[in-house]
């Protein structure tokens, strides 16, 4: 599976960020994936924070209307279903497998145990870096992944 190409942060994608984070990002990104309306979805973050210290999460899910849809299913118990379904188990490991290989050793966020998921939103936003995926899937058919009809960082989006 093809997985799209990060692009360097237009001015416009580092105020959506900020926007989004409710603050400046301590860490430099990319975008790994923009909303049909042209906004960052996901952003691929460097493994260090500009003072030089480790930023655990590469992969963050900006978009409020999926982060919004993925809390939600963390809620009802997302994580646990996840690490319980036998048939996703070979997922998973290859998504750890291919983190550590694609960043330099890091894990999703910061997990060292495939067998034992920590953030369902760190894990679609990898899946949807890598162009999608049986994880992006088994989100998608639990939770009402949706885009708006307006981008999340337009005002009143």
């Amino acid at each position: 599976m093809a997985s799209p190409a990060p692009e360097p942060p237009t001015l416009a994608d580092a105020r959506a960020a900020e926007a989004l984070l409710g603050r400046p990002s301590i860490v430099e990104f990319q975008v790994s994936v923009r909303c049909p309306a042209g906004g960052p979805a996901v952003l691929l973050d460097r493994p260090r924070d500009r003072r030089g210290r480790p930023f655990p999460t590469r992969n963050w899910l900006a978009c409020r209307a999926l982060a919004g849809a993925v809390s939600r299913l963390e809620a009802a118990g997302g994580v646990r279903a996840l690490e319980d379904d036998p048939a996703m188990s070979a997922a998973l490991a290859d998504a750890q497998a291919a983190h550590a290989r694609l960043h330099d050793g890091h894990l999703i966020a910061g997990v060292g145990d495939p067998a034992h998921v920590k953030c369902l939103h760190a894990q679609l936003a990898f899946a949807l870096a890598r162009g999608g995926g049986p994880i992006a899937d088994w989100v998608a058919q639990r939770a009402d992944l949706s885009w708006p009809e307006r981008c999340c960082t337009e005002p009143d989006g």
